[in-house]
């Protein structure tokens, strides 16, 4: 609630709401990151990011359950700066990734738009066409039938789910950035 005149208000503006979900999303990116980041320290690159996907995967899930019973799945402000009818520009989450030089663990959270998807539906995915957080200037997405193949990896959380992607799963555009370069 906000404040006006030392009085608390039962509104706020379209604005100040959707600062408000940015912060808590950037949150969310930062503790992505943290766990992400762990994972790989503790088990290595190539597990760690198997069991990022993984995590992400059952977090989709756990998302398209909820879906399922008519909860919300994003909030209505602040995820993303603006979008037109196709694109989706200034992702939070994205801006966060590569505040953090964090892009190449950061994007894998994007595989949550797979997972849900198919969870709600698994003969369907919504999958990437371009991502901001893999370093594409917007996202864009497309929704399309799944294999019997990626329906079978899907309930068995096998790691070549991360195939059903192809977006997230060529990775992070640019991985050598002029932040990197310049930090040397």
């Amino acid at each position: 609630m906000a404040e006006k005149n030392g009085q608390k208000s039962k509104s706020v503006s379209i604005e100040d709401a959707a600062r408000e979900v940015d912060v808590a999303i950037t949150r969310l990116a930062l503790l992505h990151l943290s766990f992400s980041k762990t994972l790989v320290d503790e088990f290595g690159k190539e597990k760690g990011k198997e069991l990022i996907i993984k995590s992400v995967l059952e977090y989709g899930k756990r998302v398209g359950d909820r879906i399922k019973k008519g909860l919300p799945d994003l909030p209505k402000y602040g995820i993303y700066a603006y979008h037109d009818a196709e694109r989706y520009y200034g992702c939070v989450l994205a801006k966060i990734f590569k505040e953090y030089d964090e892009e190449e663990l950061g994007c894998l959270y994007c595989y949550v738009d797979a997972a849900k998807s198919m969870q709600v539906d698994p003969n369907s995915k919504f999958i990437h066409i371009t991502c901001a957080a893999c370093g594409d200037e917007n996202c864009t997405f497309e929704k399309t039938a799944t294999t019997a193949k990626e329906r079978k990896s899907f309930q068995t959380m096998d790691k070549e789910w991360k195939l059903v992607d192809k977006r997230l799963a060529e990775g992070v555009k640019h991985q050598k950035t002029t932040r990197n370069r310049n930090k040397a």
